[in-house]
């Protein structure tokens, strides 16, 4: 009997040691909020493998967020290290994603996204939101630098070729607040297509284009079209070149057609000096060579010409030249020279509508060859190309010029020598008026008359004919019996003039009578 107490002594130290030998490490993850946090309900999970549970939620020292202690099973140590992340797993809806959606029937878990260090940690600051990429999945990070954010945010999509390839994982100001810093991941395979020359842009929104081949809409996706993306391709020049290394930096563009654009290697500065209204320009307004943009308004400032006492606008313009120069960009001509060679050629700056629908302007850069031949000047350190007036500008002139000449005319008299014509008009439309009243009423019925007795004439006449021309006509018969007798006449002098022609001498003797035979 006395064995009992021992036996059960043995059993319940082993049981101990054993309990203590399993026991996996204890950490404290601290977190924003404690939604969806319960202490010995909440689990923790690693790909679905429950690996721990929640024993107490606390505040922190500073009461400004709160303290989960975990414990975890023994197969989670080497889980620990520095980059490990946690995060409450609960139901979201964020932009383009929904997730959580298992936990509205199982209860919140705290998500484990184990680290690549090799230090080891106890102490975690847990995640607001799930991370977009974990650590495990394959592919590459990349850096784009943009000037504003757009509509993109974390968890926007990246597409190749209008396939998703990748998301935005994070951003941050620049230090120095002048542009914003992406954070994207391209998942493996399709980080092999992003080489040095990759071109990125955003694809949110879509992009209208109107051109000789017709209207045409293009926009990656539904999803890129509400909540905005970006989209990369690689120049086919390059579509050889080496993968670029992960965390490579990349300018991110505003749309494709800036993106795909050849870099501009040079870029030179000319001055040019308006003397009319400027409203509608504006810095960064296009300009603009016979439908070519070979630059862009970099400034618009007014100047008082004191010499002339009157005020100028300047605008400054960037240029790049190697678009106008085509195969001679080589360097065969100087970049001065070139645009000197223009100028003295007519090339005129001019402003011109952009959008009748917005007013915007645009400067216009063209050959007027009919302008007389000038050099180009200098003026505050800026080569200056000469201008022209604006086809509104002129069209405003020509109209106040007309306007004026319509101001000098004798309005007046004009006025009045018209309104009495039109009275004298007035008053022989109503003579003429009374005049065919008075024809409908007295003329018009003798008229009908007299047509009447017109016509009964010519029925009588008509009978009359009808008359003469009956077989047993009197005058039919008498005309019948004259032909009779002219045809009897005609036989007598037929038969006298065959009588004298046997016999003339019968005009001086006269006729005898010839012998019976």
């Amino acid at each position: 009997m006395w064995l009992i107490p021992i036996v059960a002594a043995l059993i319940g130290g082993w049981l101990a040691v054993k309990a203590v030998l399993d026991r996996g490490p204890t950490i404290t993850i601290s977190f924003s909020t404690a939604e969806g946090l319960e202490p010995e309900k909440t689990r923790v999970k690693y790909h679905s493998v429950d690996i721990g549970r929640v024993t107490n939620v606390a505040f922190s020292e500073d009461r400004t967020r709160v303290v989960a202690t975990v414990i975890l099973s023994k197969q989670a140590e080497p889980f620990l290290v520095a980059d490990t992340r946690f995060w409450v797993v609960r139901p979201r809806v964020s932009g383009t994603q929904i997730s959580g959606l298992n936990t509205l029937l199982s209860g919140a878990y705290i998500g484990m996204d184990v680290g690549s260090s090799g230090d080891s940690k106890r102490k975690f600051v847990g995640l607001d939101m799930p991370p977009i990429v974990t650590v495990d999945l394959p592919g590459q990070h990349f850096q784009l630098h943009s000037e504003d954010l757009g509509s993109l945010d974390i968890g926007s999509p990246v597409y190749f070729r209008r396939v998703q390839v990748g998301s935005i994982v994070n951003y941050e100001l620049d230090k120095d607040g002048t542009g914003v810093q992406l954070h994207v991941f391209v998942k493996a395979p399709y980080d092999r297509y992003v080489k040095a020359n990759t071109r990125f842009w955003q694809a949110s929104g879509f992009d209208l284009a109107l051109d000789a081949n017709g209207i045409r809409l293009n926009t990656e996706s539904a999803v890129s079209l509400l909540f905005g993306g970006v989209s990369f391709e690689t120049p086919v020049e390059s579509v050889s070149a080496p993968s670029a290394q992960g965390n490579t930096s990349f300018l991110l563009y505003s749309d494709r057609g800036k993106a795909m654009r050849l870099p501009d290697t040079a870029e030179e500065t000319y001055r040019m000096v308006f003397d009319e209204s400027v409203r509608g320009l504006s810095v960064g307004a296009p300009v603009d060579f016979r439908g070519v943009v070979i630059g862009e308004v970099t400034a618009i400032d007014v100047d008082f010409d004191a010499k002339n006492a009157d005020v100028r606008v300047p605008v400054e313009v960037r240029l790049y030249p190697d678009r106008l120069r085509g195969k001679e960009k080589n360097g065969a001509v100087q970049r001065g020279s070139f645009m000197e060679k223009l100028v003295s050629r007519g090339l005129r700056a001019q402003l011109r509508s952009g959008s009748l629908l917005t007013g915007q302007l645009y400067v216009a850069l063209d050959i007027f060859s009919e302008k007389p031949k000038v050099a180009m000047s200098k003026q505050a350190g800026r080569a200056e190309i000469p201008t022209v007036v604006s086809s509104v500008q002129e069209l405003q002139s020509t109209l106040l010029r007309l306007a004026r000449k319509l101001d000098n005319l004798p309005l007046e008299s004009t006025v009045a020598d018209a309104r009495k014509s039109i009275k004298a008009l007035e008053s022989t439309l109503a003579t003429t008026d009374r005049a065919i009243k008075r024809i409908d009423s007295d003329v018009t019925p003798q008229a009908a008359k007299t047509l009447a007795d017109l016509s009964h004439t010519l029925a009588r006449v008509d009978q009359g004919l009808d008359g003469l021309l009956a077989d047993d006509a009197p005058i039919q018969r008498d005309v019948r019996e004259t032909l009779r007798e002219v045809s009897r006449a005609a036989e007598a002098l037929r038969s006298l003039a065959d009588y004298l022609e046997r016999k003339p001498g019968a005009i001086l003797r006269g006729r005898v009578e010839e012998p019976a035979k």
